[in-house]
């Protein structure tokens, strides 16, 4: 499938809270549809809930591969990688909804997948087990890691992507 558009990549700014906001809640409205909450329980629930991962985030990972996505100025969606000495940790992606399904998350992996076979370090993430994205994951060649369980809290996986040895 060919992606819609090629996105470019611009830092992340105190400006973009409200699309990031907007982004998150999107990843949550099925769940939430179930629950039968009103708009006005939802907002402050999903406010507080994106605050927490947020705040989590920032604690945990340095700002310098926390991207929007855009196209013509538009933003698609986030990426948030960390560059480590000895693999690359991809923290987030996600795209808006018009944009899940259309190949543009494939070609944001397979760009990663492509640095990190670059610099020989592995690709690793960490995801919930019932999100639609493993089986991108996987059909991208994502493998659970050995010591996953171990430090992995119980609704996620962690998977990895080992780039392919070099001859020589």
């Amino acid at each position: 499938m060919t992606p819609p558009c090629r996105p470019s990549f611009r830092p992340v700014t105190a400006s973009d809270d409200a699309f990031l906001f907007e982004l998150y809640a999107s990843t949550r409205a099925e769940e939430l549809a179930a629950w039968g909450w009103s708009a006005a329980q939802q907002e402050p629930f999903l406010r507080m809930q994106w605050l927490a991962q947020k705040r989590g985030y920032e604690a945990r990972y340095p700002s310098e591969g926390h991207c929007i996505l855009e196209h013509d100025g538009r933003p698609l969606g986030r990426l948030w990688v960390v560059r480590g000495e000895h693999e690359l940790l991809l923290v987030d992606v996600t795209l808006l909804p018009t944009y899940r399904g259309t190949g543009l998350g494939t070609s944001v992996l397979r760009a990663l997948q492509e640095e990190a076979a670059a610099a020989g370090k592995p690709l690793r993430l960490h995801v919930l087990r019932n999100n639609p994205a493993l089986r991108l994951y996987t059909r991208l060649g994502f493998t659970p890691m050995a010591e996953a369980g171990q430090g992995t809290p119980e609704p996620y996986v962690a998977l990895e992507w080992v780039p392919p040895r070099r001859a020589g």
